[in-house]
Order: C-alpha cells, then structure tokens, then sequence
C-alpha cells in the first residue's frame, strides 16, 4: 500500500496593521513547513521543545478537526518566532488543516478552510492572510455565515522590516489590555485611516498608506507591554519609512518602506535596536498556504 504524505507550506502574517483590528492583515515571506506521513504510529516532531507533541500541538488540532490523527507522523519546520505577533498559532492551525484536506482528498475550497480555520483560532484576520496571501480584509459573520475575505495584492515596492524582540506576548495577554469600550472620536479616527490604508494598498498610494497606519484603539491600550517597540513606532518616520505598526499582538514592530528607502531604514533601525531586538527586511508575501509537490 502506498504511503500517504504530504508537504504544506504557510506563511507568517501580521495582523490588525494599525487600525484595522481583527479585520486586516498581510502575509509576510517566513514559513512554517509541516510534513504528514502514514507511517503507523502517531508522532509529533514540532521543531521547538517549547511546543506540545501531543494531540495538543496546533497542526495536529488543525489536522484532527477534519481527520483521525491515528498512525501519523507529523514534522514541522518553521520560521516564525513564537508568540511575537507574527501569527504562528494561525499558520500551525491552517497547516494541520490543509495538509487533512489534501492528503485525505476532503475537495474543500480555501473558503471552507478558512471558515475552519477561524473557528479554532478565534479571529479571522492571521488565517486570512496566511490562506490567501497578500492583504486580506476580513468582514464579520453575518447570518448565511462568515464572508471569505477581501483579498488585495501586495503593493509593488513596499516592504516591510520587522524588528522583533526577544520577549513574548501572548494573545490573550494582549487583548486583556484593551478597555471594553471605545470611544467616538478614536472610532471615527480608525474608521479613516483604515479607509485610506485600504485603498492605499489598492492603489499603491504610498501617501494614503503612510496616513493609514494610525491607529487610537488597541495599540495605545497595549503600550505597558512593550513601550520600546511603541518607541519605535513614533519614530520610524525619522528614519525614512512610510511608518509603523504592532505585529498582531506584538511586541514585533513592522516598519513599512518602499524599497528605495529600505537599505537606510534597514541600517537606522538595526541602530537603534541594538543588541535589543532582530531586524530583518521581509517581503510581503502574494501567496498563501500551499501544498508543493514532493
């Protein structure tokens, strides 16, 4: 009998990207790869001794909220940092269950993987991106059910730069920090500039996307838990970027740039970094999950 394997490759996604809180959100060019086999035992290799090799692990949950886990090895490789705002949970989830629906035949479209994929997670803006790639708009669930998002091409010559830290932040952490209420004036001021980033990335408009990155809702609420990344976000104009946002839930900066700006964005920012953070310039990514031939 023939073994089953396959082979699913998802990229890292930073979510909200300023003012779109749990509604945008863009791919980034670092990968988790997971590999599936039958080979009679169950087993996971996850690549890092901090995560779980139990049925706990995200891409064994990804994978077994469409089929038996039983008898499967699993091995991941992956790229993305943990819990920096980079959206590893997503990518784990979206792994698990598009390498179920490939290597099991299930004939599910992207929009029912995402559908899938919202409900384990929670939100639907990393999964969005992580399936379709690019920047995605994201709406909420109405009563025919949760839309497929907004899919937009990533804008030619803008890139981004991450600066990551070496602390963690968890999710819910982070969404413990913001108030339960928000008020007139800051949602009216979010509304506009996601507006402009939005149509921004349409256009590739570098002036309405350096005026949509603002953001009063959530980043402001989060500043206690990284105040050098919200440093770096105030001063990122200084040194020649479009601007910056929080990655997700943080503390990852992501420094918007066009690429003729990029290399001195790149050496200001390592410089004030320092021995602080990581810097790394990253693509956007146009491509989402997919299932490469092996």
């Amino acid at each position: 009998m023939t073994e089953r394997r396959r082979l699913v490759r998802v990229p890292a996604t930073s979510a909200n990207l300023g003012p779109g809180f749990d509604v945008l959100a863009g791919a980034l060019e670092l990968y988790l790869e997971l590999e599936v086999a039958e080979v009679g035992e169950f087993s996971v290799d996850a690549g890092d001794e901090s995560l779980p090799t139990d049925r706990s692990n995200l891409c064994v949950q990804g994978f077994e909220a469409l089929h038996p886990v039983d008898g499967l090895s699993f091995q991941v490789r992956s790229q993305i940092p943990l819990a920096r705002g980079l959206g590893s949970s997503a990518a784990a989830i979206v792994a698990g269950l598009m390498a179920a629906d490939h290597m099991y035949e299930l004939g599910l479209g992207r929009e029912q993987v995402y559908v899938k994929a919202v409900e384990i997670e929670g939100h639907p803006d990393n999964v969005g991106a992580a399936i379709y790639g690019g920047f995605v708009v994201c709406p909420r669930a109405e009563e025919e059910g949760l839309p497929a998002p907004i899919r937009i091409e990533p804008p030619q010559g803008v890139e981004a730069v991450l600066v990551i830290p070496p602390g963690e932040v968890p999710t819910a952490n982070a969404r413990a920090a913001l108030p339960p209420t928000v008020a007139h004036d800051d949602a009216v001021a979010n509304v506009a500039a996601a507006s402009q980033l939005v149509l921004g990335l349409e256009r590739t408009d570098l002036a309405l996307i350096r005026r949509g990155l603002a953001d009063t809702i959530h980043q402001p609420h989060r500043a206690q838990l990284y105040t050098r990344s919200m440093d770096l976000v105030a001063k990122a104009r200084d040194f020649g970027a479009l601007g910056a946002t929080i990655s997700g839930a943080g503390p990852t900066v992501l420094v918007w740039s066009y690429w003729q700006d990029t290399g001195k964005v790149v050496s200001a920012v390592t410089e004030w970094a320092g021995d602080e953070a990581e810097v790394r310039r990253v693509p956007f990514s146009p491509l989402g999950a997919d299932v490469p031939e092996m």
